[in-house]
């Protein structure tokens, strides 16, 4: 038996260094490496049983061709050549008669690196001159606001926790997504740190957190709008800071003042008293830090959302100090220059907004989507408007490319089907959006059958073009030695030999975590924090609520400790159920257990109801990802999500579902 590191790639902001057990050229065992700073030994379950998936019955080994209705999962096996010829050939009438931009291809970079996405074969299709995707489902809008506000700022790292007097997690719950961010947590906590939670879900106990608020969803904004009246009214801004280091105040509290307590907390429905004891201590305590959630983005009002809870430690000056400031996505502190890779290239064709997947597929628009290429993700179950969704991919007239692991909720949809790696069969680069490294991935096995790597896949499709660019004949070492020499970390090269032999590189800003305002700084053109960036939009820190009395439920889908958006879905997730307050249940007359039908204008979901006592009233829960199999009427939370969008960023609006359930 021998033991080979390698690197989580997974949507998740850990990054975890692995060691992994191989015997007899099998998996044996995967654990976390103890050399990491923040894996620390210690890994979810959902790598630890990776190996479950790597060896699944359901695994992808050979290209396919569809052979009976799409949807229906009936294929035969066919050659490598015969795939690429096809999908060549196919692409080609589709071009000579529609135009390449009838060509889109889907997909998400979540829980991949450098190699497996965003590299040949965003080359592929910006020389076919393919549509571009506007990747929103998530993070898009948070993105947007943090970079107008402080540019690519580093935030706060995980191992910096336990400084701080008081932490507040807003739009996060990290015991499912950030399993690593959590003994942190408890060490602040031990330290005599107050620990805030805002969450509609109750996920923390009261000796873990000293307050809970739960936040309906889309109402952040006036929470946090209210706190920031509080302290413009006891005078504790902190206007010399301000004066230096920032601008856009004035509109800031000119609707700050819009919010006194007595209203925010209606809006929110959540006690005043509450929202002034978080206001009074996170004023009253330094260092102290925000921990902002993708969740809180995930509404027509997101964005304005995150840019007041990150205007919050610049209004009382809380930077400076190691434990201060706040913490969002921190992969901006990796950089890959493309150019140095591949040279000056463009790709300035129409871009079509990946959550409206199901509009783009029935539009008939000049030109219409003819070909679809879907990699690294599972749109059948994780994009809003999964009726639409769903009608689209069963278009005959549609050519649909599905590369993927295992037969996922989309695959059955596909014309041809192509067998990618896993994580533990190819090398990448994994640039954390959490903890502060870069992770190489080596293989630490064959690929099983004929799966192929992304980069493989898609330089055998640039050949196939008659394209003699350099970068269509590399093979994945050449991959990883062109990324790694474009990659720097803080300014700093990549190690290159760390990261092919499947090791993590820190940083060094000077040392391994920065401070905020004492070793980095806004990165914004003119060195400023803009209280207002201007892609907030005409009306900044306006509040839209969502009103429905048809449908008076607010429906969120949050992160499953068991899946990680739907990957693991085929075995993880076995049986969908709704979760709802007892009150809520009550009132429909709906025991623990029964078939309920969960609905709204855009579809319905019929699964079994679960009492629960962590989620607030007025809110009813679906876990994000889950697979189609595991409901009974093979719909799942995207059912009922809008294919509306956020102004900033274009945002999915998932928590915008408002729904109504009563007994099937």
């Amino acid at each position: 038996m021998k033991t080979i590191s390698t690197t989580c790639p997974m949507d998740c902001p850990d990054t975890c260094a692995l060691e992994v057990a191989v015997e007899d050229g099998r998996i044996a065992g995967i654990i976390g490496a103890t050399d990491h700073p923040t894996t620390a030994g210690f890994i979810c379950g959902k790598i630890a049983r990776f190996d479950k998936r790597v060896y699944h019955d359901d695994r992808l080994l050979y290209p396919m061709r569809l052979r009976g209705a799409k949807g229906s999962g009936a294929f035969e096996r066919i050659s490598w050549d015969e795939a690429i010829a096809a999908i060549t050939a196919r692409f080609r009438e589709i071009i000579a008669r529609w135009g390449s931009e009838a060509i889109l291809p889907y997909h998400y970079g979540g829980s991949n690196g450098f190699l497996s996405d965003g590299l040949l074969d965003e080359f592929y299709f910006a020389k076919l001159g393919a549509s571009r995707l506007g990747r929103t489902l998530c993070a898009a809008t948070a993105t947007e606001v943090a970079v107008g506000m402080y540019g690519k700022m580093p935030g706060v790292a995980f191992e910096d926790f336990g400084h701080a007097k008081l932490i507040v997690i807003w739009g996060a719950n990290p015991k499912a997504s950030n399993i690593h961010l959590v003994p942190f947590l408890r060490q602040a906590k031990r330290n005599g740190a107050f620990v805030a939670i805002l969450d509609p879900l109750k996920n923390f106990s009261l000796a873990e957190a000293d307050l809970h608020l739960p936040v309906f969803p889309g109402a952040d904004l006036p929470v946090a709008l209210a706190m920031i009246r509080v302290w413009k009214e006891r005078g504790q801004l902190d206007h010399r800071f301000l004066q230096q280091h920032a601008d856009g105040l004035e509109t800031l509290l000119a609707r700050a003042e819009e919010w006194p307590l007595e209203r925010a907390a209606a809006a929110a429905r959540v006690p005043a008293g509450d929202i002034l004891r978080l206001a009074e201590a996170y004023a009253e305590a330094s260092p102290a830090l925000i921990r902002v959630g993708w969740g809180i983005e995930r509404n027509r009002n997101g964005g304005q959302a995150i840019a007041a809870l990150l205007a919050m430690p610049a209004l009382l000056g809380k930077f400076g100090a190691r434990g201060g400031g706040y913490t969002l996505s921190n992969s901006g502190a990796a950089r890959l220059d493309k150019h140095k890779i591949f040279g000056e290239y463009s790709w300035n064709t129409r871009e079509i907004n990946m959550t409206r997947l199901g509009e783009a597929l029935g539009d008939s628009s000049a030109p219409p989507v003819q070909g679809l290429f879907v990699y690294n993700c599972n749109p059948a179950v994780t994009v809003p408007d999964q009726e639409s969704v769903l009608r689209g991919l069963e278009r005959e007239n549609l050519f649909t490319v599905v590369c993927d692991q295992v037969m996922t909720d989309t695959a059955p949809f596909a014309d041809i089907l192509l067998p990618a790696t896993t994580f533990l069969e190819h090398h990448d680069i994994r640039r954390s959006y959490g903890s502060y490294v870069v992770g190489g991935s080596a293989p630490v096995i064959a690929a099983r059958g004929e799966a192929r790597p992304n980069e493989m896949i898609f330089a055998a499709l640039g050949r196939a073009m008659g394209w003699e660019d350099a970068p269509f004949a590399w093979d994945s070492a050449t991959c990883m030695r062109k990324v790694t020499e474009a990659l720097t970390l803080a300014g700093r090269p990549a190690d290159p030999a760390a990261l092919a032999a499947g090791k993590c590189q820190g940083y060094d800003f000077p040392g391994p975590q920065p401070i905020q305002f004492q070793t980095v700084f806004p990165m914004t053109p003119d060195g400023k924090i803009h209280l207002t960036p201007q892609t907030l939009g005409p009306r900044p820190f306006a509040f839209d609520p969502v009103e429905s009395e048809q449908y008076p439920l607010a429906l969120v889908s949050p992160s499953s400790s068991r899946m990680i958006t739907s990957t693991l879905g085929e075995d993880n997730y076995p049986e969908l159920r709704v979760s709802l307050h007892r009150s809520d249940a009550a009132a429909r007359g709906i025991s623990d257990g029964d078939v309920v039908r969960v609905f709204n204008e855009w579809g319905e979901v019929v699964c079994r109801a679960r009492w629960s006592d962590r989620l607030r009233d007025g809110v009813v829960s679906i876990p994000k990802g889950a697979w189609r199999k595991s409901s009974l009427n093979g719909r799942t939370s995207t059912a009922l999500c809008p294919a509306t969008t956020n102004i900033v960023g274009g945002g999915a609006c998932y928590n915008d579902a408002r729904v109504e359930i009563e007994r099937a």
